[in-house]
């Protein structure tokens, strides 16, 4: 017996995307800044102290990408981490807020501002470095050292915050609960993203006969299709930066026997809290109408893990990120040249909603490799992978001692934050 392949997806609207954006990516300027950030000799000091790393930080780099971790197990990579960190002079702490692959390290707390740099090491199962963390790790370390070479100069405090499980455990929400960044300031990393909530529908039936009393039954699968199929429906009105997308995770044992449960897991994603929140209530309706519909009951089980909010965007900071990234002769992006829709979803997002945060991404591939890819994984540990480590780095500890520095920038920052709506109760807001 031969079997089908499948039919290659055809990637000419992807094309069409690159080709279209391509004018405006050439006709774009970067970001500017209003404000001077730090003076010249201390600038001249972090860029000395993050390219005086550079080897040890690709160094490290290419030994994430060599021994991937999944979340919440990341012990040797949270390992290295911590022994580059201690090879400098810093006292880390591996292991907070509950979760053993966590990571702390900081300048004293000299009472000044506090900016932490974060970093993430998790891998995707199959895929190892498929979103780069290796990158981002490191960059974030970078980052650290060389704002921490100036940070008692500037009157300030600069940590790292080393946050497990970013694919799909919300490291970050649980260590943002358990008080770990209630005394910092801003937050900024490297990787603009979509909020995301997980749904799992499990829908119970009553189990039957399929031949000899199909009328005795309630099929649980026959729920689980109409709420799929609903879902598919719904996808005809949504927002274009919003996305649905699920599997079966039970569907029956045998097919003579009607199903008396059957399952669902969906992601959510929408660009900004309110949208996000909306959707929720549109998939909660689509799974109580399939119950209905087929006389089953429905239990809707949210968020496993905790609730991705997207990444509020502050343009202040990004215009320090963006001048200070034109200096290593990369031309940053401002918003709105790429499309918003083609992004994914960070737990960064959750803290973005607490303080002043930045989260730009950084190059490491051609335009037409997505995340989550083996492509992107091997771009990860590429030469190019490998530069945007030290450019990130760079990018990263001079936009920290822009903050710590000027004092009127970060005014500008917080007044940004505020007039975005201020601090969010994270924990409560989809209740």
């Amino acid at each position: 017996m031969t079997h089908a392949a499948p039919v290659p997806p055809d990637d000419s609207h992807l094309r069409s995307l690159v080709e279209a954006t391509a004018d405006a990516v050439a006709a774009a300027e970067p970001l500017s800044s209003d404000y001077a950030g730090a003076d010249a000799e201390t600038r001249a000091a972090v860029e000395e102290e993050v390219r005086s790393r550079a080897s040890e930080l690709v160094a490290l780099s290419q030994d994430l990408h060599a021994h991937p971790e999944e979340g919440f197990a990341e012990h040797r990579s949270v390992g290295a981490l911590a022994d580059l960190l201690r090879a400098h002079g810093h006292e880390v702490t591996v292991g907070l807020g509950g979760l053993d692959t966590a990571l702390r390290t900081g300048t004293p707390d000299n009472k000044g501002p506090h900016i932490a740099v974060l970093s993430e090491y998790d891998a995707l199962p199959g895929l190892g470095h498929g979103c780069g963390h290796n990158v981002i790790c490191t960059a974030g370390a970078g980052g650290f050292l060389g704002a921490a070479a100036v940070a008692e100069r500037l009157g300030g405090r600069v940590s790292l915050v080393g946050t497990p499980a970013e694919e799909g455990g919300g490291g970050k929400e649980t260590l943002a609960r358990a008080e770990v960044f209630d005394d910092v300031d801003a937050v900024i990393m490297l990787h603009p993203f979509l909020g995301r909530r997980q749904l799992e529908m499990v829908f119970h039936g009553v189990g039957a006969h399929a031949s000899a009393q199909p009328f005795m039954g309630r099929n649980a699968l026959d729920a689980a299709v109409a709420a799929y199929q609903g879902v598919s429906a719904l996808r005809q009105q949504l927002p274009s930066s919003d996305r649905v997308h699920g599997i079966f995770t039970d569907g029956g044992a045998r097919p003579n026997v009607i199903p008396a449960r059957a399952a669902l897991l969906f992601y959510l994603r929408s660009a900004n809290p309110d949208t996000l929140r909306d959707l929720a209530s549109r998939m909660t309706a689509i799974a109580h109408g399939a119950a209905e519909m087929t006389g089953c009951g429905v239990e809707l089980r949210w968020d496993a893990q905790p609730a991705y909010l997207p990444i509020r965007f502050n343009t202040t900071l990004a215009g320090r990120w963006s001048v200070n990234q034109q200096g290593t002769g990369r031309k940053p992006l401002p918003p709105g040249i790429v499309p918003e829709f083609l992004t994914g979803s960070t737990d960064l997002g959750n803290l973005s909603f607490r303080m002043p945060a930045l989260h730009p991404m950084i190059a490491v591939s051609g335009p037409t490799v997505a995340l989550h890819t083996k492509e992107f994984a091997e771009a990860a540990g590429s030469p190019a992978g490998d530069q945007a480590v030290i450019d990130g780095a760079l990018g990263l500890a001079l936009t920290a001692a822009d903050y710590l520095a000027d004092a009127a920038l970060r005014k500008a920052v917080h007044d940004e934050f505020e007039a975005s709506g201020g601090a969010l109760d994270v924990p409560s807001f989809f209740d």
